[in-house]
């Protein structure tokens, strides 16, 4: 009986100093969250107008923080998507940062982190945040919807907002969570060794996920479908640089494993980076992009390009290219399944690649290979 009461005392304490550490946090402009707790559950209406300004910091080390499904709300959201302003939440300079359930609604970027070790997001919901308003109609494309990844070396990629953006944020983890209604999901600059899981990044008129000098990450069984623009059904499928997954720049052995990138304007895009283009050195290379869906992309299921890889056990299902592998080298692309594409796999300028094992259904090309006689003078080293 002594023992029984020992035990239940020791349960009692323990019950008690949770309760005491899980410390009711107030949200409100220009906060500075250092500490553990959670936040009472309703929407928080506080607008910002710019992203030097977020609404929320949080800073330090081993922290906690379960928004309990509240909503901090940006603009209004009778505003147009395009009008959206500010950051809902900044994580810097910590480590061992976990929030949980968190939703924020109408900012330029629903949350950003920099310099963090070890975050994790877990059953959070950023969407509907900034997304521009397209010139293209449904009877004719407007070039200038078309947009550009080519740099971020200084956060260039912000001008199109993001739902989620990372920089300098090694071993994070991404787990349940959403963005849909925005023009990018999940964006990540010199992000290395993280886990991006089971998330939902749907619906959206740029990207999916996007990395940057991003390198051995995980990113598997996520939902990235229909992130598209510059299409219209019969009339032009131009893709405008949209796609489910987008790797640029020096991003080196990434594994994208059982992922559905469907109906986006490429499934998978991937290139290079500038730095390739100016001096013939690098790539993205080495990355796995196994057992994934990138059927009906009115471009490219896949694009890789300037760079080695390995492509295996993919779907790719009415695009226009199955898979454009412009200028790739050592790349192998086996075991995939391809159907009623206009070119299955279409590979300029290749070298040194291995196509086997592939099954080939009602393409109206299976393979072609060529290569042009000179190259752009403005490439560089190439």
């Amino acid at each position: 009986m002594r023992n029984k009461t020992v035990i239940l005392f020791f349960i009692g304490l323990l019950t008690f100093q949770s309760s005491v550490t899980a410390q009711s946090l107030q949200l409100k402009k220009g906060v500075r969250l250092q500490q553990s707790g959670s936040v009472k559950s309703k929407t928080y209406q506080l607008p910002t107008a710019s992203l030097e300004a977020p609404v929320i910091v949080v800073a330090g080390d081993n922290i906690t923080i379960d928004f309990k499904n509240a909503l901090l709300q940006g603009d209004a959201p009778q505003q147009l998507p395009d009008s959206y302003e500010g950051l809902g939440i900044l994580i810097e300079n910590s480590n061992n940062v976990t929030i949980r359930n968190l939703r924020v609604r109408g900012y330029k970027v629903g949350l950003m982190a920099r310099n963090v070790r070890n975050l994790r997001l877990e059953n959070c919901d950023f969407s509907y945040n900034y997304r521009q308003r397209l010139n293209s109609t449904i009877l004719k494309e407007d070039e200038v919807d078309w947009m550009s990844y080519h740099h971020n070396e200084k956060d260039e990629w912000l001008r199109y907002g993001a739902g989620i953006y990372f920089r300098d944020c090694d071993s994070a983890k991404v787990l349940n969570c959403k963005v849909t209604g925005g023009q990018n999901a999940l964006m990540m600059t010199a992000c290395n060794g993280s886990e991006i899981l089971n998330n939902d990044f749907s619906f959206n008129s740029g990207i999916g996920i996007g990395l940057y000098r991003s390198s051995n990450n995980l990113i598997a069984h996520n939902k990235t479908n229909f992130n598209v623009r510059g299409y219209s059904h019969g009339i032009y499928h131009r893709g405008q640089d949209s796609a489910g997954f987008l790797v640029y720049e020096q991003s080196n052995n990434n594994t994208f494993y059982k992922n559905s990138a469907t109906h986006s304007g490429d499934g998978f895009f991937l290139w290079a980076g500038q730095s390739t283009m100016d001096n013939g050195q690098g790539g993205c290379n080495d990355n796995l992009i196994v057992g994934n869906d990138f059927s009906y992309a009115p471009t490219n299921g896949i694009e890789v390009t300037f760079s080695r890889n390995i492509i295996s056990r993919n779907r790719l299902f009415d695009c226009d290219h199955g898979i454009w592998g412009g200028y790739s080298f050592e790349t192998r692309i086996a075991d995939n399944q391809f159907r009623n594409n206009r070119i299955a796999i279409a590979i300029e300028h290749g070298q040194s690649n291995i196509i086997d094992f592939n099954i080939f259904h009602r393409d109206k090309e299976a393979i072609r290979l060529w290569a042009r006689a000179t190259q752009p003078d403005d490439w560089g080293g190439m």
